[in-house]
């Protein structure tokens, strides 16, 4: 019974299966399932993982379960979200109970379409883990940004210490601006002193006699508002 029924499901998985379908004996073959994971990231053009299946028939299945394994292809490159040595015990605990449902009829298409199914899930369940993490990562480094354009909040310490430190700036400018000033003021003094003429400078200009016929200090001061405008 087992046999007929056997080599009756090998023919329908060639029919499937034509390319990756691979006999290691009469009761032994291998198939290849090339996942289709989408890339979330655009820059990763990592080709998608394949694993094999490898069905072995006891005498008389489909009445006993098969015997099944998974293994990588030969050299098969690294995938970032899926080790098939680490996933192969669960990937092939999720096919117990569809061998159970299925005793007594050719089931491994069914076995081929959960495992494909449920390696899928798993890879795309650590692809938005992944990415949820670098979302997270980017929200960080978004609201840092955001800070040094906002400031910091006002909180009734930081008042405080903005408003002493300002108290501070500003007596500090105000004595600055008062030293400025009587440097100033005595440059002013210095230049005016140098402006004024001695009695022998008056003499040499001929102004002593005009001293003379002046009144009192507005005859001088006269005289001196001469001087300074001839000098």
């Amino acid at each position: 019974m087992g046999i007929d029924e056997q080599k009756e499901e090998r023919e329908v998985l060639d029919s499937i299966f034509p390319e990756e379908i691979t006999d290691i004996s009469e009761t032994e073959y291998q198939i290849a399932i090339r996942l289709d994971v989408p890339n979330i990231d655009e820059e990763d053009d990592i080709e998608p993982p394949t694993i094999i299946l490898r069905v072995e028939y006891p005498s008389r299945y489909p009445d006993e379960a098969p015997r099944l394994d998974l293994i990588p292809p030969p050299n098969a490159p690294k995938y970032e979200h899926f080790d098939i040595q680490n996933d192969k015990a669960n990937l092939l605990q999720s096919l117990e109970p569809i061998i159970e449902e299925n005793l007594g009829m050719a089931m491994v298409f069914t076995l081929v379409s959960t495992v494909k199914d449920g390696a899928e899930l798993l890879i795309s369940e650590r692809q938005k883990a992944t990415q949820a993490v670098k979302e997270v990562e980017a929200a960080k480094v978004e609201e840092e940004e955001n800070r040094k354009f906002h400031g910091t909040p006002v909180t009734r310490e930081n008042f405080l210490n903005w408003s002493r430190k300002f108290k501070e700036e500003m007596i500090e400018d105000e004595k600055r601006r008062k030293e400025e000033q009587e440097a100033e003021d005595k440059k002013r003094r210095v230049a005016k002193e140098e402006i004024r003429m001695t009695g022998r400078q008056l003499w040499e200009k001929g102004l002593v006699g005009k001293i003379e016929e002046d009144d009192g200090e507005d005859g001088l001061d006269g005289m001196m508002e001469k001087a300074t405008i001839e000098a």
